[in-house]
């Protein structure tokens, strides 16, 4: 299972093209399943729409055209309903002119919005609902002038507020706020989401989203040139019953140093919390004693050490015998910027014969020469903060941030490794292209230790028998749930890396008991 499908914004007027030239399917009638949809969201959450009180604010292309076509369908259905517009009449065409016309056939009240007035928030604050239908997904220059006004308005007016497409002033393809946006309760988006709609901050400002295919044909949005997925949930393999500790798996963990034992511990230990069975960590022997009394699950392998009490260089050969052994290594959490170990941790990267997942001061190390991943034979996986990615692309913290999607993809393809960028929406970027968004997750989880606890759930699902993509992905979203899980007990103040930990086995228990219920919950729902 994959998921759903995401696009870009010009992917999505390519759908829309297709839709016409292809399909037949008319720009009249695209509008009308569009108003359509959202029309059905509004009946959902707010009833019998008669003599309920709407203010429509309508921009001056399609999506003006949608919110005018919503409009007159609230009218006929006894609604009492006010039309705002932010541009000239004649700037409509083609499938929007003719609602245009129509609406002013029919007399629904509209009028010119030349800006904040007395009336104007007389109007809205006499409203059950605001209608945004002033920009859609294309918008690529900060909001100014009138719209920004309108904008303010309806930010300010506290009233239930449906946005058509994606909230005006959210950037369509990044999720960025355009200087100000729309804070809508619910939205609805046609076709497939796009970007925009499911990176934060946009995801946000959504509110509740919705999904309508507007009569698109399954052909028309399956299309394999949009490569980015919502990261579903796949089944669990079967623990089997007769398995022993190493059917479920045997990691190797390369982690820490004096002064950092929360990454050794909460990445070695969450492995076994997620599902894994046998887990070894291989430390700086001083470290040993610290976390041995907490983590007596945890098989150790005890190494020499620098001055500095980080990984000595001379158990090279030692490590490598050990992870010849095992089914995944997990390489660099907490191991410390000491010169040496950072030498050790990319000459062990090039060495060890199996699939490995680089974290932390491994991503460090790594940063310094990135083309040795290019040399490597077998599965590599890096799970950078956009921080860590910045390093690794040599690219400033806010070029990642603005485009997290397409950074991570190019360096996954460029170098045949996974990237999880992590974040509010965790993405999950492959070799081939394929990108996932991570649904499961919450802001409590930006605690220090998470990481770690997500290495080791990665390894977990990697060795319960998922494979290595699909592997990755679950950990991430088991992690992400387990967070969610966490903040459901305790809110999300206060969450710490334990408590994550911690919700590990409940995560597991609720995905092989409720699947589908889990499922549905971190859709989008389609309308």
């Amino acid at each position: 299972m994959i998921g759903m499908r995401v696009s870009t914004v010009e992917q999505m007027h390519n759908l829309d093209k297709n839709a016409i030239e292809k399909y037949g399917i008319e720009d009249k009638l695209l509008m009308e399943n569009a108003a359509h949809a959202v029309y059905f969201v509004i009946l959902k959450h707010l009833g019998d729409v008669k003599n309920k009180k709407f203010v429509v604010f309508a921009g001056p292309g399609n999506n003006g055209g949608d919110a005018l076509t919503v409009s007159r369908k609230l009218y006929s259905n006894g609604a009492d309903v006010k039309i705002y517009l932010l541009s000239e009449p004649t700037k409509y065409k083609n499938a929007a002119r003719m609602n245009y016309e129509i609406v002013e056939r029919i007399g629904i009240p509209m009028e010119r919005f030349y800006g904040d007035s007395a009336m104007v928030r007389m109007n809205v604050d006499a409203a059950d609902a605001i209608i945004d239908g002033i920009f859609g997904t294309g918008i690529s220059r900060n909001i100014e002038g009138i719209y920004a006004e309108a904008i303010k308005i309806i930010n300010e007016s506290g009233k239930i507020v449906f946005s058509i497409d994606i909230p005006s002033g959210v950037n369509g393809n990044t999720g960025k706020i355009m200087g100000i946006a729309v804070r809508a309760n619910y939205t609805v988006t046609f076709g497939l989401p796009k970007i925009g709609n499911i990176l934060y901050p946009g995801y946000e400002y959504c509110g509740k989203l919705y999904v309508s295919r507007i009569s698109f044909p399954p052909k028309n949005y399956e299309n394999d040139e949009i490569s980015i997925f919502i990261n579903t949930p796949v089944k669990l393999p079967p623990r089997k019953k007769d398995g022993h500790k190493g059917t479920f798996g045997d990691v190797l963990f390369i982690s820490g140093a004096r002064k950092y034992y929360g990454a050794p511990y909460f990445s070695a230990l969450s492995f076994l919390k997620a599902g894994g069975g046998y887990s070894r960590l291989a430390t700086a022997k001083s470290v040993v004693p610290f976390i041995g009394s907490e983590g007596r699950e945890i098989v150790f392998h005890p190494l020499e050490e620098t001055e500095d009490g980080s990984i000595s260089y001379t158990s090279k050969e030692e490590i490598i015998k050990i992870a010849n052994t095992v089914d995944f290594v997990v390489l660099g959490p907490g191991t410390s910027l000491n010169e040496r170990t950072q030498k050790l941790l990319v000459d062990l990267l090039l060495s060890i014969e199996k699939p490995v997942l680089v974290d932390g001061d491994g991503l460090t190390a790594l940063s310094k020469n990135v083309n040795v991943l290019n040399e490597r034979k077998h599965a590599t996986v890096l799970t950078p903060h956009p921080g860590e990615m910045a390093r690794l692309t040599n690219l400033e913290i806010r070029e990642i941030l603005d485009n997290r999607i397409e950074v991570a993809r190019g360096f996954a393809k460029e170098h045949g490794v996974i990237i999880v960028l992590k974040g509010a929406h965790t993405q999950i970027a492959c070799p081939d292209g394929k990108v996932y968004i991570n649904m499961s997750g919450n802001s409590g989880m930006a605690t220090a230790g998470s990481g770690d606890v997500l290495t080791g759930a990665i390894a977990a699902m990697y060795t319960l028998g998922l494979g290595l993509e699909n592997g990755v992905r679950m950990g991430v979203f088991v992690h992400g749930l387990a967070g969610d899980l966490a903040a459901e007990r305790k809110g999300k103040d206060g969450i710490t890396a334990r408590d994550i930990m911690e919700k590990l086995p409940f995560a597991m228990k609720l995905l092989r008991e409720k699947f589908e219920e889990v499922k549905s919950k971190y859709s989008l729902e389609v309308v």
